[in-house]
Formats: structure tokens, C-alpha cells, sequence
């Protein structure tokens, strides 16, 4: 019953209760995790894009639309991060 509830807003710490130096971590794990992502998705597409001249319509075709909003979230999470850090200054 407890993992029904990991993702409830309670469970998450506002980013006000994070020092500076937190923030600033936080930021730059973000930062690389968005980059790797980043390029991981660009693979995912150039291999969609083969696969679906070589083989036709497949799943492998939409895999990358699955993670796109993955990555659209960890940029507005990156953002509300530098916003809240240069708020601080």
C-alpha cells in the first residue's frame, strides 16, 4: 500500500527547503542527466528513422515518442531549478 502513495505531492521537498549548495548539485546532475537523455533520444530517432525504411511501421518507429515527455519535464524541473538559484542571489 505504501508504493501506492511514492508519488504524491507530500513526498517531494519544495525547493525553497534546499540550500544553495544543494540547488547548485542538483542543477548540474540535471543538467548532464538532460544532456545524456538528450542524446539518447537523437539515437532513438536516427535508429527509428532506419528502422522504419528498412522494416516499415514498428514499435521501435514511435519508441522515442514515449520519452520525449520525459525529457520536456526534466527541463521545466531544470528551469524551475535555475530560477529558484537566481532568486537566491
Amino acid at each position: 500500500m505504501s508504493g501506492f502513495f511514492i508519488f504524491t505531492k507530500n513526498n517531494f521537498m519544495a525547493l525553497s527547503t534546499y540550500s544553495k549548495e544543494e540547488l547548485s548539485k542538483k542543477l548540474k546532475s540535471q543538467k548532464t542527466m538532460f544532456a545524456v537523455k538528450g542524446i539518447i533520444i537523437v539515437l532513438m530517432i536516427v535508429f527509428a528513422i532506419f528502422s522504419t525504411i528498412e522494416n516499415g511501421f514498428s514499435f521501435h518507429t514511435f519508441l522515442p515518442l514515449f520519452f520525449i515527455p520525459m525529457s520536456i519535464y526534466m527541463y521545466t524541473e531544470k528551469k524551475k531549478i535555475e530560477k529558484e538559484l537566481a532568486s537566491r542571489k
